[in-house]
């Protein structure tokens, strides 16, 4: 019993060290391959030119010249073609959405996970062993196979919690390596290999802060992916989301905050503000969710509950603002060339939509405000403090000296919204790879429709005539939002890790800054005089070094004993 227990504590102990099966071939798991794929066939055509253009610099024979330099347009091509693949990969948003929800929602964008090679750890391990701690470098050959395989289960971690805790606990384990393995002030000969997220592009250092980077940004993709599947449909699955997409802004503004001189494009400053930027959006766009959730369940009809609409445009106003500002981020010269142009494409989507949103909530509250509650100070709040009217007049009245009229400026937000839906949908239709992303479309219809028969129907609707009376233009709703969000940056500690090489002695002293001379045996006898002589052999003569003992000596033992002590200089 007691063997079998130990069996199962030894297995459940392995099975957290474990990343994702390869054979298992889930939709998520088949897209991370051919990324894998992608990224190889990139590097490969990399090497291919960097070999053509050194040719071509090399080179006087202008039949030579001219022969280099067609295969150099060929691999250029080439080039180009694999990195659209790889957009058009970045753009398969659909497969990590949640399939349980009982309608359509906006897609959300999730982060692709970045590729490495396997590192060989085995020989500069054991020589610096034996080289710098002077230890038999044999008997940590099992602390030395349970890193590497640590490192080869974090290149395919599994897509849940436990993939998570596996980066953490892997993350954790580099700053003891790091302190022990790799010395300040000269190179080990281990070269860490990543693969960019965006462009595929192969990225090699020398030093455990690019692996560490590379992990935490790994962190940050699972926390989308974990984020994207979220089921949209429940508040608990919405509090998952934001929780999901706040935790990977954290990671990857942390890795902005800590980690400088990124060698790959997905880890440069400004990249790394736009994506945690583009997290941050999606947690407040579930956030908004939630609310929508929650007032449909409070108030089936929107038109019963008049204050909550007007709230709830101020919180879809303050979503399309955030979306524009991100989208704004996404034309910087060092980022738009890098970015998924889907992504970029459906951001705009966003930022049109939500703000439609926003116009057609606010002419929900509009329409149907009793008119003991109409005030202008009610307007005032709704919008900028200094808010035309832009009513066909030569006078354009502030809203709060305006007789307005509730009805026609209801009816012209539901005109607005109705256009900035269509807008939409004509960006939908712009974008290559978001074209045939139905859930957009099914979305937006869906509020477009919605717009329509409230426009169409309802009682401020008495004729025909309004159409041609209606002749304001609807101001921006006022962004506001009630809730706050803050980033939750990474939690270390709920991922302790144990030293491999804590063997070795306490990493305060026994680390790869510190240098050590050989061991030298020194040895101690004790005389019946009272008096001690230490002989330490050099150059295979002994020195002795004597001691009067002034303590009673009586009382100690008479019997001579040796003490073998290993004295270790700085």
């Amino acid at each position: 019993m007691v063997e079998n227990q130990l069996k199962l504590f030894v297995f459940l102990g392995y099975r957290d060290m474990l990343g994702s099966d390869p054979r298992v071939a889930t939709c998520r798991g088949r897209l991370q391959t051919r990324r894998c794929q992608l990224n190889q066939e990139i590097n490969k055509e990399l090497r291919l030119r960097a070999g053509a253009e050194n040719l071509f610099k090399a080179t006087t024979n202008r039949k030579l010249r001219e022969t280099v330099a067609l295969e150099l347009s060929f691999v250029n091509s080439n080039l180009q073609l694999l990195k659209e693949q790889l957009a058009e990969l970045n753009s398969s948003v659909e497969l990590y959405q949640s399939d349980s929800g009982k309608e359509c929602v906006m897609p959300m964008i999730p982060l692709g996970l970045k590729e490495t090679k396997e590192v060989d750890f085995r020989e500069p391990f054991k020589d610096f062993i034996l080289e710098h701690y002077s230890e038999d470098a044999a008997a940590y050959e099992d602390a030395i196979s349970d890193f590497m395989d640590m490192r080869q289960a974090m290149r395919t971690p599994v897509r849940s919690s436990a993939g998570v805790a596996l980066l953490f606990k892997y993350y954790n384990q580099l700053y003891f390596i790091e302190r022990r393995f790799f010395p300040p002030d000269r190179s080990l000969g281990v070269y860490f290999e990543w693969f960019d997220s965006l462009t595929g592009v192969p990225s090699c250092q020398r030093t455990v802060a690019f692996e560490k980077a590379c992990v935490l940004f790994n962190i940050a993709g699972i926390y989308t992916q974990l984020g994207a599947k979220q089921d949209r449909s429940t508040c608990s699955g919405l509090d998952g989301g934001v929780e999901a997409w706040l935790r990977a802004a954290g990671a990857l503004r942390y890795v902005l905050d800590n980690f400088t001189n990124a060698p790959s494009v997905d880890l440069a400053a400004d990249t790394l503000l736009v994506l945690a930027a583009l997290m941050t959006a999606q947690a407040r766009e579930c956030l908004f969710e939630k609310l929508q959730l929650q007032a449909r369940e409070a108030c089936p009809e929107a038109r019963r509950a008049p204050d909550l609409c007007l709230d709830l445009a101020h919180e879809a106003a303050h979503l399309a603002h955030t979306y524009r500002q991100l989208y704004d981020k996404m034309q910087s010269e060092g980022v738009f060339n890098y970015v998924p142009y889907s992504w970029v494409s459906l951001v705009h989507v966003k930022t049109e939509f939500y703000k439609a949103l926003a116009h057609q909530y606010c002419a929900t509250g509009l329409l149907n405000m009793p008119a003991s509650s109409r005030s202008p100070s009610r307007l005032a709040s709704l919008y900028d403090a200094d808010t035309n009217l832009d009513n066909g007049s030569s006078i354009s009245p502030t809203l709060k000296d305006a007789d307005v009229d509730w009805i026609a400026l209801g009816r012209a937000h539901l005109a607005e919204a109705l256009t900035l839906y269509e807008e939409a949908l004509r960006l939908q239709r712009m974008c290559r790879e978001l074209r045939g992303k139905e859930a957009i479309s099914l979305v937006v219809r869906a509020q477009l429709e919605r717009a329509a028969r409230e426009r169409a129907g309802g009682a401020h609707n008495d004729n025909d005539a309004n159409d041609f009376t209606d002749l304001i233009d609807a101001p921006n709703v006022q962004p506001s939002s009630k809730f706050q969000l803050a980033l939750t940056q990474p939690d270390f500690a709920q991922h302790r890790v144990d030293d491999l090489f804590k063997s070795l002695g306490p990493i305060a002293i026994f680390s790869a800054k510190r240098h050590w001379s050989a061991p030298r045996l020194v040895q101690l006898q004790k005389y019946r005089d009272g008096s001690r002589r230490i002989e330490r052999p050099r150059n295979g003569n002994t020195e002795e070094y004597e001691e009067t003992e002034t303590a009673n000596t009586g009382a100690r033992n008479e019997t001579d004993r040796k003490i073998t002590a290993l004295i270790i200089t700085k």
